[in-house]
């Protein structure tokens, strides 16, 4: 098992890889037009469980008070009786952000290329500890191992960005943001971050 306690300048380092990747996270995806249509559509185009129709303005103008940060952090962590991530947990901080300007917007807003926001209301130490570990501390259903970094190393041939998005969208056993469609994209990436720093500086205890 990983040893958690050091964290001095693992912690800088991680911090530098999140705060790196978030910046240079692509745009791409899919549009706000998009993700409305197959997804926000089913509650924002009838008003289910008082969700505000797209069109709107009087319904959406209180909402906005905010700013559209507060909007897309209810979008990806849930609000009331919308469901995080719409239900869908495979979708973007971006896209959800999207998809919150298209529909304040009612369709004339131009899609963000950055996430509005994306919220972080849990350390990746504490990400990795509570949830990471179910499968990771023994490989179960084939996932590499916390501290086998010769496991992590063919995973991050294509880079750590590629791990996260895989982390984000779920892979093979491993469902979009293990389970948790609450996560925000800076978390689930924190976590990612944080396993394989941890991985590649490990030293078992003798």
């Amino acid at each position: 098992m990983i040893n958690f306690s050091k964290k001095s300048k693992l912690s800088l380092l991680i911090l530098g890889f999140s705060s790196f990747f978030l910046a240079s996270a692509h745009a791409a995806g899919k549009t706000g037009q998009a993700v409305v249509q197959e997804v926000c559509a089913a509650c924002h185009m009838t008003g289910k469980d008082g969700a505000p129709i797209i069109g709107d303005t009087a319904a959406w103008l209180p909402r906005e008070t905010n700013g559209l940060a507060k909007l897309t952090e209810h979008a990806i962590e849930g609000f009331n009786k919308m469901p995080a991530h719409g239900g869908q947990p495979n979708l973007s901080d971006l896209e959800m952000s999207r998809a919150v300007a298209f529909m304040v917007s009612a369709g004339k807003a131009v899609d963000p290329t950055k996430p509005y926001a994306s919220p972080t209301s849990i350390t990746a130490e504490q990400l990795v500890r509570t949830r990471c570990v179910v499968c990771h501390e023994n490989a179960k259903t084939g996932a590499p191992r916390l501290g086998d970094f010769p496991a992590w190393k063919p995973r991050l041939a294509k880079g750590i960005e590629v791990l996260v998005q895989s982390a984000i969208s779920g892979h093979k056993g491993m469902p979009s943001r293990g389970g948790m469609a609450s996560l925000s994209d800076s978390e689930i990436r924190g976590a990612v971050t944080y396993v394989v720093v941890q991985s590649a500086t490990y030293k078992p205890v003798p």
